[in-house]
């Protein structure tokens, strides 16, 4: 049973920055591609990013390209979101999530690709 669990979340100020982390256990993580999104509320669940199980290539969202880092560490079955520069518009609960199926390319831009979800973690940014 593929489980995740999200920490890092916190409040800051705007500007400040937040290091997300996402430990996965009870499946092959490395051969998993994973992603991050996340829901303000009363707002629809919004992707953020996806990264391959590679590492090699990830992918963002325009509303944080060139903010946010996500990276993956196979060694510690560990996912992660460097957030830089945050802004307001970016508090919301952030959830990590792993593909359906292993090997397979997933991207942000469809939940649908997601098949296991974290609780998620909160974060507030207050300007």
């Amino acid at each position: 049973q593929a489980q995740l669990g999200e920490s890092g979340g916190g409040s800051v100020q705007a500007g400040g920055s937040l290091r997300l982390s996402c430990a996965a256990s009870g499946y092959p993580f490395s051969n998993y591609c994973m992603g991050w999104f996340r829901q303000a509320p009363g707002k629809e669940r919004e992707g953020v990013a996806s990264i391959l199980p590679d590492g090699e290539r990830a992918y963002y969202a325009d509303s944080v390209k060139g903010r946010f880092t996500i990276s993956r560490d196979s060694s510690k079955n560990t996912l992660y979101l460097e957030m830089n520069s945050l802004k307001p518009e970016d508090t919301a609960m952030y959830f990590c999530a792993a593909a359906s199926r292993p090997n397979r390319w997933c991207s942000f831009q469809s939940s649908g690709d997601f098949g296991h979800w974290g609780q998620g973690t909160q974060v507030t940014v207050s300007s």
